[in-house]
């Protein structure tokens, strides 16, 4: 999978690679090229006595470094363009397809998983393919280079390359086998990290509120104890390898001084091929060394790339049709024929032989128990999943063969759990209209009876509605409260001006006071619309125009608030737990 990533990630910038090999063969040339050129200054110059010949071979010598030190820079300028290049299209693609993932897919993964797998494990990727730029097209070349040149220099000490390179490698390869299943539980360990912070970063109030400190902090330990262990695990095998790479290039010198003494003593050769032996041991085991460190990162980038991998071939259970239809008429009207839906692994359907029709121009309401199965109604004419069985259609044409383009722009939901983007308030109303106008804005403010309060946040000098749009707005709405926050999604979806509204559970946060004129100015905004509201609070849904019961996954009654009062003994038991009889009556 590395591989295959690197390959598909890397093709557009070839012509970079290519100038990567060919700078980088440059150095290691030249590299090789100096113990060469030193030990015929010791031998044939100061040996002799000859001053120009010093010069001349030490004028090339200053040479050739300066080409080493030109190519090497270029060569590290063109790797780190390719690789951050690689990682950029890497990320890229990672957020496209989770962009594309319906809610099954995101829940099925997780989103600490995939905020990991985005930043962390493409990070990791990166590294390897800088790493492996600025060492591995030098490693062979100066492996199998110096072996010639040192071969050349003294064939009598080519045993010291035969037996020091072999156990050098030997050991660092043991160390990458062991290392390769750390690396695995190092990332698992990293996923559970974050999704803990993630949960009590999220649920600081609710922490707080029970006063959970202790218990939170216990299980953040737990999860950074598990992590620091298996990267202690990992740091002790990393350690390993200094001391051993260096235990070996020392043993390797003095092995070569001491043989190597004794034949420049018998004539057999002269003190700069010795020399300029030694040099070329010290850069082959100083490569095998390098690419052993290669071989010990590549690990973590394989497990990393597998799991980069996995979101990028995981395909999206609601998937864009080949050949988007467009419907006759534009008016807005939603129907469910015989719908069933059952989440994956599911032991029973959570909606169960669900049709209706909610007609442009008047409002369907949606009540029911916890657990009923009236988000999940809600989230399927969105797509944000697909039905099981049966069908969900839109303006006559069903949901799974219209365009994204079409029913994003057909539909406008406020979802159960209310959110708002960093950035400022007229940020988010635009979010679904991007070209909406100021007084756009405000009007929708004013029906979701928001204005006042976005006002207020206006200071200073100045165009007081101007400065109110542009307050600023915290991750996740953080910095208002839950009724602003679910006031400013209303006024988001009705900037939009959608032909079908879809309101879940949207006015639990308000008073009744202010869910009455929300309604009220409601009705005259979505004039002409198909307006679908599921809601918790009887008062909410008594002028809707009919009125869905469900419980456990089907409609038991429909009706208006009256007929159901006279027929539905479920929304008779609903009203009579939220209002007194004196108010039934």
């Amino acid at each position: 999978m590395l591989w295959k990533l690197v390959r598909h990630y890397a093709a557009p910038y070839r012509t970079w690679v290519l100038a990567v090999v060919i700078l980088q063969t440059a150095t290691t040339l030249a590299t090789l090229y100096l113990p060469s050129l030193n030990a015929d200054i010791i031998d044939n110059g100061v040996a002799v006595g000859d001053v120009d010949h010093i010069w001349r071979v030490g004028g090339i010598m200053l040479i050739v470094a300066l080409v080493q030190l030109v190519t090497a820079v270029a060569a590290v300028w063109f790797g780190a363009k390719v690789a951050m290049s690689v990682g950029r299209d890497m990320r890229r693609a990672v957020y496209s397809k989770v962009d594309s993932f319906s809610s099954e897919e995101v829940g099925r993964f997780g989103a600490p998983t995939l905020i990991t797998r985005s930043t962390n494990d493409v990070q990791q990727v990166q590294m390897t393919v800088l790493m492996t730029l600025n060492f591995m097209v030098m490693v062979p070349i100066m492996s199998i280079g110096g072996i010639i040149m040192a071969v050349r220099e003294d064939p009598g000490l080519s045993w010291l390359v035969w037996t020091s390179v072999p156990v050098l490698l030997t050991i660092l390869l043991i160390l990458v086998r062991m290392l390769m299943p750390l690396f695995q539980r190092m990332q698992d360990a990293i996923d559970a990290i974050n999704g803990i912070m993630r949960e009590q970063i999220m649920g600081i109030r609710v922490v707080r509120a029970y006063r959970r400190e202790r218990h939170e902090t216990a299980r953040f330990a737990d999860a950074n104890a598990a992590l620091t262990d298996i990267s202690v695990r990992i740091g002790r095998l990393f350690v390993l390898m200094g001391p051993i790479v260096t235990l070996i290039l020392h043993l390797a010198t003095a092995a070569v001084l001491w043989f190597g003494g004794h034949r420049v003593d018998q004539g057999l050769v002269d003190v700069g091929a010795l020399t300029a032996f030694m040099q070329y041991l010290l850069q082959i085991l100083v490569a095998v060394m390098m690419g052993s460190f290669m071989f010990m990162i590549f690990p973590r980038a394989i497990v990393c790339a597998a799991r980069i991998g996995e979101v990028l071939d995981t395909e999206s259970s609601v998937r864009e049709p080949a050949s988007p239809r467009q419907p006759e008429s534009h008016a807005g009207s939603v129907e469910f024929r015989d719908v069933t839906f059952a989440y994956p692994g599911a032991e029973a359907p959570v909606l169960a032989d669900i049709s209706f029709t909610a007609e442009p121009g008047k409002t369907t309401a949606i009540i029911g128990s916890t657990g009923s199965g009236k988000s999940t109604l809600i989230n399927l004419i969105p797509r944000l999943y697909d039905a099981t069985e049966g069908t969900v259609l839109i303006d006559g044409v069903p949901v799974d063969e219209l365009g994204r383009e079409h029913l994003s722009g057909a539909v406008g939901i406020v979802p159960q759990r209310p959110y708002l983007f960093s950035g400022s308030i007229a940020d988010n109303l635009r979010f679904g209209a991007p070209n909406a106008t100021e007084d756009d804005m405000w009007a929708a403010l004013d029906t979701a009876q928001a204005s006042d309060f976005v006002r207020v946040r206006s200071t200073g000098s100045g165009d007081s509605a101007a400065k109110g749009l542009e307050s600023a707005v915290s991750q996740g709405g953080t910095n208002v409260s839950g009724g602003q926050r679910q006031r400013l999604c209303i006024a988001r979806a009705l900037v939009a001006r959608p032909r079908i509204y879809l309101f879940d559970d949207s006015f639990s946060a308000l008073d009744v006071t202010t869910d009455m004129k929300l309604r009220a100015a409601l009705t005259d905004y979505t004039e002409g619309a198909t307006v679908i509201i599921v809601a918790q609070r009887v008062t909410t849904i008594t002028d809707a125009d009919q009125i869905l019961v469900l419980e456990e996954g089907r409609i038991v009654s429909r009706g208006t608030h009256e007929e159901l009062l006279a027929s539905s003994p479920t929304y008779q038991e609903i009203v009579a737990s939220q209002i007194s009889r004196e108010e039934i009556a």
